[in-house]
């Protein structure tokens, strides 16, 4: 029996599936006011609780032999506490209860993020030292560093996955809405016209990733998961061809900066999200060139084409009627 927290997310919407698929026996932890009518009806068990409640993880654990801990809180606005609430204190709980229950494998889902901001010309891997900028990549920085704590001190077998920004059904954040979501609403806007590197990773493919992280994962060990690193300008491409969005609007850096600081002021007296958070900045303005090679040469990752997976991403939105197929 596999154990996968944050089973009702964007990440548990693909993976469910694909494990229940494959032939396992699948536990979900879901709380009770989520979205979970899916987990029942791909034919998984359901197990009420919270990661941030110690016995309702105990609970779920019970008779499990691995775990994909997948829960977490990602957004790129927001105070340390509310992050590290789930995912410094909610990895803990998870940790500990996984050590009481004997599990074979820790799965942990960290992110490439925790580097921080990347320099110039850096190519990113497992080596490179983790300096997280924000409260966020702070939060799942200090989670990763104790789910590896637990694997030096106690022998819990934890495998960690750094993902890159993961795109496809299911999200409606982050990459999704910045190269998906935004053009088709009709805000087609790339920054210094589009010459920074991105690092998507589609998430059907991490899903495959995970489950051979569960047999041929090394314990103890770190892996950079991640598709072909794009320019924003060949994603916008590709994304546009797909759509029938054909005008890109090159917006000033300058400009884009400074209405992130001024919306990101704002949302301490609105207490709301602002649209461009100036902690997104770091994600448009560098590169992540990341090397994925040893998740290739281990866990048998095989990269979607972008091409193909952003293909599959806007049949989602269309098949969902978020938006509107346009007509070419």
């Amino acid at each position: 029996m596999i154990l996968v927290t944050g089973a009702t997310g964007f990440l548990g919407h693909n993976l469910i599936p694909l494990l229940v698929e494959r032939g396992h026996r699948v536990r979900a932890l879901v709380r009770p006011t989520s979205d979970h009518g899916f987990v029942r009806d791909c034919g998984a068990e359901m197990a009420f609780g919270d990661t941030r409640d110690p016995d309702s993880v105990a609970a779920a654990l019970s008779g499990c032999e691995a775990v994909v801990h997948a829960a977490g809180k990602f957004r790129f606005w927001g105070q340390y506490d509310e992050f590290a609430a789930v995912n410094v204190e909610g990895t803990r709980n998870v940790l500990e209860a996984a050590r009481c229950a004997g599990v074979q494998r820790f799965i942990h889902i960290s992110t490439i993020a925790v580097i921080g901001n990347p320099k110039p010309r850096t190519l990113i891997t497992e080596h490179t030292p983790c300096l997280p900028a924000d409260a966020y990549q702070r939060s799942k920085c200090d989670g990763e560093q104790l789910a590896r704590k637990h694997h030096a001190d106690f022998g819990l077998p934890v495998i960690v996955l750094r993902p890159g920004a993961f795109y496809g059904p299911w999200g409606r954040y982050a990459f999704n809405r910045l190269f998906f979501e935004d053009p088709l609403k009709g805000l087609p806007l790339r920054v210094h016209r589009g010459r920074h590197v991105t690092f998507p990773v589609f998430a059907p493919d991490l899903c495959r990733v995970i489950e051979s992280a569960l047999t041929h994962g090394r314990p103890g060990e770190i892996y950079d998961v991640c598709g072909p690193c794009l320019t924003h300008n060949e994603v916008n491409h590709i994304v546009g061809q797909l759509a029938g969005v054909r005008l890109w609007v090159n917006a000033p850096g300058w400009g884009m900066v400074a209405l992130a600081r001024v919306w990101t002021a704002l949302s301490h007296l609105t207490h709301r999200e602002p649209y461009y958070p100036i902690n997104l900045a770091p994600y448009v303005f560098c590169d992540w060139n990341v090397s994925s090679d040893k998740a290739r040469a281990e866990l048998n990752l095989n990269p979607t084409p972008f091409e193909d997976g952003a293909r599959a991403t806007l049949e989602w939105y269309w098949s969902q009627g978020i938006f509107e197929r346009r007509v070419r």
